[in-house]
């Protein structure tokens, strides 16, 4: 059979804590092939995003072409995409290649506040790409935005899954990693009829950089080794508890570190 294989369709970051670099670890840590497409390039440390440079979306195209017409790939993982006209050509390929499985990391805001991406383009993402994902994985800003809801708890996260749901995407996961300090992060998937959650304590952490590129990159290799969705959310959920709570010992940076993604904190 092979190994699983995911393509990630994302931007790079510098500091290697986010973006393709973090998902090719995740790939690594989990057992899976990754291979990428570079969206954009980021100047960007544990401090911030202090420049942003798009990938040609021709050049995009072009990626996702040679390696779907030479290795081919079980699952896509999707992340920060910058403009329109990325996300066009990215859902024109979906189509094309008929991808049989997506995982959608609504990318829109860096953790300092950054946009990633341009005005303009959140319509492109609601309509051109979100009915071609299998799963789709905002944080509870990040389904503000797709939803005009304001999330303040468990059933705002399921009113805008189940919004999220309703423009075109299989699954919904709204992640709670960053509601107030007093709830613990919780975790809720919509299949389109019922709920499904996740709930552990909260770790008292600030090196979180990375933590929805590295969840939407867990789940993608989980589905690439043909679990079911709830299997995988669960596994997935384990894995970055983990690789959070092991965080703070990588001592990395001046601001919000990365995960341990290698879990180093635990052997």
């Amino acid at each position: 059979m092979g190994v699983a294989k995911v393509l990630i369709i994302a931007g790079s970051d510098s500091g290697a804590g986010a973006g393709v670099q973090a998902d090719m670890k995740v790939m690594a840590a989990r057992g899976v092939y990754g291979m990428t497409a570079i969206t954009a390039l980021t100047a960007q440390n544990t401090l911030g995003v202090h420049g942003v440079h798009a990938v040609p979306a021709p050049f995009v195209a072009q990626q996702i072409d040679v390696v779907m017409q030479d290795i081919g790939a079980d699952v896509w993982k999707i992340g920060m995409l910058a403009n329109e006209e990325i996300i066009k050509v990215v859902a024109e390929r979906a189509r094309h290649y008929n991808t049989p499985r997506m995982v959608l990391d609504p990318v829109m805001v860096a953790k300092g506040g950054d946009a990633l991406l341009a005005s303009g383009a959140q319509r492109a993402l609601i309509e051109d790409l979100i009915p071609c994902a299998t799963v789709v994985t905002p944080n509870h800003h990040e389904a503000e935005v797709l939803t005009g809801l304001t999330i303040k708890g468990l059933e705002e996260m399921k009113a805008a899954a189940k919004q999220i749901h309703t423009m075109g995407a299989t699954y919904v996961v709204v992640k709670g990693g960053h509601l107030p300090e007093h709830m613990e992060a919780i975790d809720v998937l919509y299949d389109g009829e019922s709920f499904h959650e996740w709930s552990a304590p909260r770790i008292p952490t600030g090196n979180t950089h990375g933590t929805g590129c590295s969840f939407a990159s867990t789940l993608a290799a989980e589905l690439a080794k043909g679990l079911d969705i709830q299997e995988a959310v669960a596994k997935t959920k384990d894995y970055i508890q983990r690789a959070i709570r092991g965080a703070d010992g990588l001592e990395i940076g001046q601001g919000h570190g990365p995960l341990d993604h290698f879990l180093w904190g635990e052997h």
